[in-house]
């Protein structure tokens, strides 16, 4: 066989040869084993995947109400039908939500800083209030402005208010292509510091990585076309303090280009998983905390060449 080798692009935020090839060749059968018990990884079918969040989600809020307690929540976004199904199942049980805080993780913001406005239709909190708050019974609501999203005007407090709530009961997340946590991206100038000082990082406004603008242009609200132009430059993000601070999290891995084989995903979470703890993989600070994780049977699959296939 002919020996051919090259150094990564260097525009590529994570090019540690020697890892990513170990990563690689994880086998799915050995996916699920990791150093920390309390970081509990399990490969189920992608038909589960959304069925297990919007269970844990109603468990949570359930649980919480019956208690009288607050429940306290960092969603990602979008996730239309799975945010009706959640209010569906909140009306159908009669669940009493006027104690549920959501703060949304990011929020898209322009060349100048101007985060979204929510209603912008490809804003994730236009997302959440659409598809989730709208459809809740209105006796059952929360207040509106429990059901929180980033803005220009309580970037600088998004923190603070969720501290002041005792932090998260769950974080909720999945990789991006870059292996970015919420907007927390690898290589954001606004994030680039030691891992212990990036750990303490909360909110801000932060420079989007090619790669996240590239797998976005991919997502509905764009037009699914690659329309790189169409994603903006910038975004509003939680930092890597306020993952750190939720009481639990729940991460998932199940993304592929329009239900196919085909995924951005499939490397990026054996980096994430298996990788080292590092800003250049912002996930893999889960690694080192109390996480349930997800993967569908397609992320897991193992990564070999597929020699009938071209694009």
């Amino acid at each position: 066989m002919s020996h051919f080798t090259w150094k990564p692009a260097s525009f590529i935020p994570f090019r540690d040869l020697a890892v990513i090839a170990r990563c690689r060749a994880i086998r799915r059968e050995d996916l699920c084993a990791h150093w920390n018990p309390d970081f509990h990884i399990r490969v189920v079918p992608a038909t589960e995947l959304g069925f297990l969040w919007l269970t844990d989600m109603f468990y949570r809020i359930k649980t919480a109400a019956d208690a009288g307690r607050p429940c306290v929540l960092i969603t990602p976004q979008p996730w239309p039908d799975g945010y009706r199904q959640l209010a569906y199942l909140i009306n159908r049980f009669h669940v009493d939500c006027r104690q549920l805080h959501t703060f949304n993780m990011d929020e898209y913001a322009n060349d100048q800083g101007t985060i979204a406005p929510e209603t912008w239709e490809a804003g994730f909190l236009y997302s959440m209030k659409r598809h989730f708050y709208a459809n809740l019974d209105p006796v059952l609501r929360p207040p509106e402005q429990q059901i929180r999203g980033l803005s220009n005007r309580n970037l600088a407090d998004y923190g603070t208010l969720l501290a002041d709530l005792g932090g998260a009961d769950c974080c909720y997340s999945g990789p991006g292509w870059t292996g970015h946590l919420a907007f927390i991206e690898p290589d954001a100038p606004e994030l680039d510091a030691p891992l212990e000082v990036w750990k303490t990082f909360g909110p801000r406004l932060v420079t989007l990585s090619p790669f996240t603008i590239a797998q976005n242009s991919l997502h509905g609200a764009f037009g699914m076309s690659g329309d790189l132009c169409a994603v903006p430059p910038r975004a509003a993000t939680i930092g890597p303090a306020q993952v750190i601070a939720a009481k639990h999290r729940f991460d998932m891995h199940g993304i592929t280009v329009d239900g196919s084989f085909a995924s951005w995903q499939r490397l990026t979470s054996r980096l994430v998983l298996h990788g080292p703890v590092t800003p250049r993989l912002p996930q893999s600070i889960l690694q080192t905390l109390r996480t349930d994780v997800y993967v569908s049977e397609a992320i897991a699959a193992n990564i070999e060449p597929r020699w009938d296939k071209g694009y």
